[in-house]
């Protein structure tokens, strides 16, 4: 099968991640047994009880060799633009194919299974690995589970194997990305017609708390230490998010919630500032919850692992992107970058696409990478 055989397949699945992706990470398993994988399922039940699972596959014998890392889940597509066709029907159009999913990222999963097709009856000296992972949109909550628990995944570290994040990068080669950090603060109150002293408004618990978002969020952006010019925009990008969910004017509002979603970059400890949050929450009497953290990727740039990477992907310097990854979870490899087919620009689009030029490109640079690397 070709990547496009491949993308459309795993495109049909729909994996949003509010949803269940047991049927496509079954067609994944299946798919790497097809192909001489031994695999390795690691399963567990999110927030709202529903049941993920994330698939490792190993192909050869001994360590080290090539570590390919994907996810399954997909965002919402709600705002699908097409009305001939849905978000989960793979369709072929002016050399693209269009899909939810097809550049974020199962196309560059389908690269690496179309390459993986090509070595069927070689004699590898070091294993490929393939990793597929859940929840990789809503917290990696996949890949920090594999990482934590995966004997296959423990492997790939002893054995420094060489590891490929496949996000969309058009085929450059992403030697750093941003962390991240998710804190969610919650006022309650109590509803009641605004023309009574009965209720007690959320949000004037949650003002002075929003206050001290703001002078962090400008601390962030003004502060030479908090800067890394690596990146655009060189800043975290503190977020500040805020809904008291009222559905009419005259209403006390009975909660108030603040979301903040930044994005830390190599260096940077972001535990002084966590702890100013907590307690300012707690100064405020409202609830306080770090939702989601990750660390930022860095390999050095001038490694090389890179320069491996560079030449075999025909570039001459690496980047950095402000996006993150399933690599957030996975910093105890230490041979890691970020390298797939596709645009990010495409991905999450109300009409997202990959170009068939991009899966022809990823399948080849992949399978240059298992020859130079395990073959």
């Amino acid at each position: 099968m070709t990547a496009l055989d491949y993308a459309k397949e795993l495109v049909a699945f729909e994996s949003t991640s509010s949803l269940s992706n047991i049927p496509v990470s079954d067609y994944v398993e299946q798919t790497l047994r097809n192909l001489g994988f031994e695999t390795e399922r690691l399963e567990f039940e999110d927030r709202q009880g529903v049941r993920k699972a994330s698939i490792v596959g190993k192909l050869g014998t001994g360590t080290g060799g090539m570590a390919y890392f994907s996810h399954t889940d997909v965002v919402p597509a709600d705002d699908w633009f097409f009305q001939e066709h849905g978000p989960f029907e793979p369709t072929v159009k002016d050399d693209r194919l269009f899909g939810r999913g097809s550049c974020d990222m199962k196309g560059s999963l389908a690269c690496m299974l179309a390459a993986v097709e090509q070595f069927r009856n070689a004699t590898l000296t070091h294993p490929i690995y393939i990793t597929c992972t859940a929840d990789e949109e809503v917290g990696y909550n996949g890949a920090r589970q594999v990482a934590s628990e995966s004997a296959l995944f423990s492997e790939m570290v002893d054995g420094r194997a060489r590891g490929i994040i496949g996000e969309p990068t058009e085929l450059e080669v992403v030697y750093a990305h941003k962390g991240i950090c998710g804190l969610v603060a919650t006022s309650h109150g109590r509803a009641a017609h605004s023309s009574t002293n009965e209720g007690i408004n959320a949000n004037l618990a949650m003002i002075p708390y929003l206050v001290e978002m703001k002078q962090i969020h400008d601390e962030t952006e003004s502060d030479p230490a908090w800067r890394n010019d690596e990146f655009q925009p060189p800043t975290m990008s503190w977020n500040i998010g805020i809904n008291d969910h009222t559905r009419a004017v005259n209403i006390t509002p009975p909660r108030s919630i603040c979301t903040v979603y930044a994005r830390p970059m190599p260096g940077q400890d972001l535990t002084p500032i966590i702890e100013r949050a907590r307690a300012k929450a707690e100064e405020c009497g409202i609830e306080f919850e770090v939702r989601a953290f990750g660390d930022p990727l860095y390999i050095d740039p001038t490694s090389p692992f890179v320069g491996e990477c560079l030449q075999l992907a025909g570039r001459s310097t690496p980047k950095t992107v402000s996006y993150g990854t399933d690599g957030a979870m996975l910093g105890a490899l230490e041979q890691l970058v970020v390298l797939g087919p596709g645009s990010i620009a495409q991905a999450h689009t109300h009409d997202e696409w990959i170009t068939l030029e991009q899966l022809e490109r990823g399948t080849q640079l992949y399978a240059k990478m298992i020859d130079a690397w395990c073959a």
